[in-house]
């Protein structure tokens, strides 16, 4: 008589799951997500004066995702503003959801008064392709301004596509970005989408990945414009060092009135020039047409600090 033995589970499938999903990396950017934040609540503001409507934005949320992913969800048709980043080189999509461009046609056009209800998918006539980028267009400014004291930037729309399916902005298993934005006029309720692919903006990652620790984006100028107005009505004392040598006390000691001291320089050799006891600059004594005694600097010996290419405080 033999026992069963327990089946033993196959646990391949998992296995190769695991090891696919460690394979993709996403690294969140904190800094980019500060940016749709505030771009969101800046857009409201600007989409009111450009629909005369009243306008509600919010930053749904930010899915790190590989392409394919991201543009899997998207209603077809979508209409898709394929979108050039000048400064970074790169290549972004923005999303407007049928119900969103619909409602801003609407509104556009004087149907306020329409009832609000659901909209049957159909392809967009010329003239609701040109409304929308129009709209796409006023966004991508305010993009533009929210990023400029990041990482400045242009955004130019290249071409519209419909369907997401035929589109390709980087290989599909890359990572990017994906930003949902939840857009209100007047009842109307649609969302935009913002698709990031990290090759469009690897240039400039190093900036987005920072970490944002509060306060103004991109530092409050106000105070380093007080600073600098000041540091130039500052007085500083400026030494000019003929020669140095280095004697014992006893040779000190023994100095008489009319004795020569000899410090070993020759009538061409430079000054130096000196602040706060470090040596700041090099100089050749010369005259003045007054008579008067002066330097010309002829080096440096001060090294400027780097400016790190970090975002200021």
């Amino acid at each position: 008589m033999t026992s069963r033995q327990p089946p033993i589970p196959d646990t391949r499938a998992v296995e190769e799951l695991i090891v696919e999903r460690a394979k993709l990396s996403y690294a969140r950017l904190p800094m980019l997500e500060v940016v749709f934040d505030r771009f969101a609540l800046s857009l409201a503001q600007t989409l009111k004066s450009y629909l005369g409507a009243m306008v509600d934005v919010s930053l749904s949320k930010v899915d790190y995702l590989s392409c394919q992913d991201a543009l899997k969800d998207q209603p077809n048709p979508s209409l898709i503003s394929v979108t050039t980043a000048e400064e970074w080189g790169g290549t972004v999509a923005v999303i407007l959801r049928p119900e969103l461009l619909f409602g801003i046609i609407e509104i556009t056009f004087g149907g306020r008064t329409a009832s609000v209800g659901e909209k049957k998918s159909r392809n967009f006539t010329s003239i609701e392709k040109r409304v929308g980028q129009n709209f796409t267009d006023t966004v991508l400014r305010e993009l533009s301004g929210a990023f400029a004291k990041v990482s400045p930037v242009r955004f130019e729309i290249s071409h519209l596509e419909t369907n997401p399916k035929a589109l390709l902005l980087a290989p599909p298993t890359s990572a990017c970005v994906r930003a949902t934005l939840s857009v209100d006029i007047e009842g109307r309720r649609g969302e935009m989408v913002f698709v990031l692919p990290n090759t469009a903006f690897e240039t400039v990652s190093h900036i987005l990945s920072q970490q944002f620790t509060g306060g103004q984006l991109g530092g409050d100028s106000g105070w380093r414009l007080k600073m600098t107005d000041m540091l130039n009505l500052t007085n500083v004392p400026v030494t000019a060092v003929l020669g140095q040598s280095s004697l014992s006390l006893r040779e000190v000691l023994g100095w008489a009135p009319g004795q020569v001291l000899d410090l070993g320089l020759r009538v061409d050799d430079p000054v130096t020039l000196t602040c706060a006891g470090e040596k700041i600059a090099l100089a050749e004594v010369g005259h003045r047409k007054n008579g008067r005694i002066a330097l010309k600097l002829s080096d440096k010996l001060y090294h400027e600090e780097e400016t790190p290419d970090v975002l200021p405080d």
